[in-house]
């Protein structure tokens, strides 16, 4: 059956989704791949559609119109213990023990696990203390923590993470991200949506940015940062540098200078104008905007979309 043949290599692939409630559409002709192994970034504003795309790729919602493949097949009941899923909405039993939690919900996945791998994994995020704690007993950081280790537990080679960073402190920021990197040099494929554009710099291979519903963004950091770069170069310096040709206007930013050029002018001019000052220059930079920034151009600042 056409159900059950492999689609393609991707881990994910969306082809043309459209989701609609009412007169509203929520998700309009959304198309992107997963690749296997890659950590892959989906953003946009609040409303914009992504965790309505994110339930359509569980089956939890069916789309309209358009497909879904999830490991290069069809969505199937065994389709989802391949696929490890932490929702915005977190939900754990509070009366159970650390332990009976991730025992149980493995089991959910038709997956026994020992206590002794239980203890490892809380071993290794720091909490094998708080193993018979009750979840009701624990901070929102460390139930966060749990929920996460349970999303993993029968080891999918899909991990699909919405808002992960929300409510852990700088600490459990690093922990968490040390633990997504480590899934991805497992060979796992990464999804994860999260309002936090710095997260998305430092882990992302690639990202689809939706707003309205509809696509606005999709491809490799660097490129979708050089798409958008203005000619521009960060430089910081000691002594006076006076006026450069070809600089058009600069500002001061973040410790550094960003000098705009014109289009006649290219870095390597600059930098030549400040040896021939005889300037000690102590960064360079090709000027490339955050994905913050980015994003605030792109979605605005109070960017409303139709989820």
């Amino acid at each position: 059956m056409k159900n059950n043949k492999q689609k393609s290599a991707a881990a994910v692939e969306i082809n043309n989704i459209y989701k609609t409630y009412g007169k509203k559409t929520v998700v309009s002709d959304v198309s992107f791949t997963v690749e296997k192994g890659e950590i892959f970034g989906l953003i946009g504003p609040n409303g914009a559609g992504k965790t309505t795309t994110i339930r359509m790729m569980m089956d939890i919602i069916k789309p309209d119109s358009g497909e879904v493949y999830i490991l290069g097949e069809k969505f199937r009941e065994e389709t989802k213990n391949k696929i490890g899923y932490l929702p915005e909405e977190r939900g754990l039993y509070k009366k159970q023990t650390v332990m009976d939690t991730i025992k149980y919900m493995a089991a959910l996945k038709g997956v026994a696990v020992s206590n002794e791998h239980i203890e490892e994994m809380l071993k290794h995020i720091g909490m094998l203390p708080h193993k018979n704690k009750k979840i009701e007993e624990m901070s929102r950081g460390m139930g966060q923590l749990i929920q996460f280790l349970v999303t993993i537990v029968h080891n999918p080679p899909l991990v699909i993470l919405d808002e992960p960073f929300s409510g852990l402190d700088p600490v459990n920021t690093e922990l968490l991200k040390g633990l997504i990197k480590k899934l991805k040099d497992e060979g796992k494929s990464i999804i994860f949506s999260t309002h936090q554009m710095s997260q998305v710099e430092e882990l992302c291979d690639r990202l689809f940015m939706i707003n309205r519903g509809s696509k606005v963004l999709y491809g490799g950091l660097d490129e979708i940062k050089h798409k958008y770069r203005e000619n521009s170069v960060y430089i910081t310096y000691e002594g006076n540098v006076g006026s450069l040709k070809g600089v058009t206007q600069s500002r001061e930013k973040d410790g550094y200078t960003e000098f705009f050029l014109d289009n006649k002018t290219s870095p390597q001019d600059i930098l030549q104008q400040l040896v021939d000052k005889r300037i000690t220059v102590t960064r360079f930079e090709i000027g490339a905007p955050s994905l913050n920034e980015i994003f605030i151009r792109i979605a605005g600042v109070n960017g409303e979309g139709n989820e």
